[in-house]
């Protein structure tokens, strides 16, 4: 497979909605009708600081940033200039910057799915066994609850977790996951971490692993 890279698209606009996953790649593939069932791609979430009304207001570095094989950059060229509806919000589209995957020995993702694993425990098994398939020695952790909102969270569920349980909505449905950050990654395991991902809906920014720098 073509190594992956990040397209990355700055954005203007002011609010979006804080859960815009699915919205949001239903925008950039009503654009680019060929990216819709593309398992392949991966969506970032969009960063942004919570504004109340589960919405997040777009900061200065606010990007849609999207992850696919290098020989594919053309695909997603004609989103730069353009305006995306996200639910009842619109944003604009700036120039695209390429940039290339770094290693990490510490990556995050901040939600991963895995269809059928609602539990933390079962989850983060679920998780490991995924890891292992890949031939992955890093060590894989739930992240805990934090005391106050992450700058792009979205809906947060199950209060009496200790650990980061975090939805995202599908054609209507509430899908559950986790945030995960997995440790102790080989340069080689970091880059492979990050093209493949864990778990499903790439395409709704779940699964989409970054260095974590926290």
């Amino acid at each position: 497979m073509e190594g992956l890279v990040d397209v990355r698209f700055r954005l203007q606009g002011n609010l979006i909605p804080a859960d815009h996953g699915y919205p949001l790649f239903s925008a950039v593939s009503q654009l680019i009708p060929e990216l819709h069932s593309d398992e392949e791609l991966g969506v970032h979430p969009i960063a942004g600081r919570p504004s109340g009304n589960r919405c997040i207001t777009l900061a200065e570095g606010s990007s849609l940033c999207i992850r696919l094989p290098a020989n594919r950059i053309k695909q997603v060229l004609p989103l730069a200039g353009t305006v995306l509806s996200i639910g009842e919000y619109t944003v604009r589209v700036g120039t695209p910057q390429t940039i290339a995957l770094k290693p990490a020995a510490r990556l995050y993702s901040r939600l991963v799915v895995i269809k059928g694993f609602l539990e933390p425990l079962a989850f983060l098994e679920a998780a490991r066994r995924q890891l292992e398939k890949l031939d992955i020695k890093g060590k894989a952790s739930l992240v805990p609850q934090p005391n106050i909102a992450e700058s792009n969270a979205g809906k947060h569920t199950g209060t009496r977790s200790p650990f980061l349980r975090r939805t995202i909505r599908i054609r209507g449905k509430e899908v559950v996951g986790f945030a995960l950050r997995v440790d102790g990654l080989t340069a080689e395991e970091s880059i492979l971490l990050q093209e493949k991902g864990l778990g499903g809906r790439r395409r709704f920014g779940c699964g989409v692993f970054i260095p974590d720098k926290r």
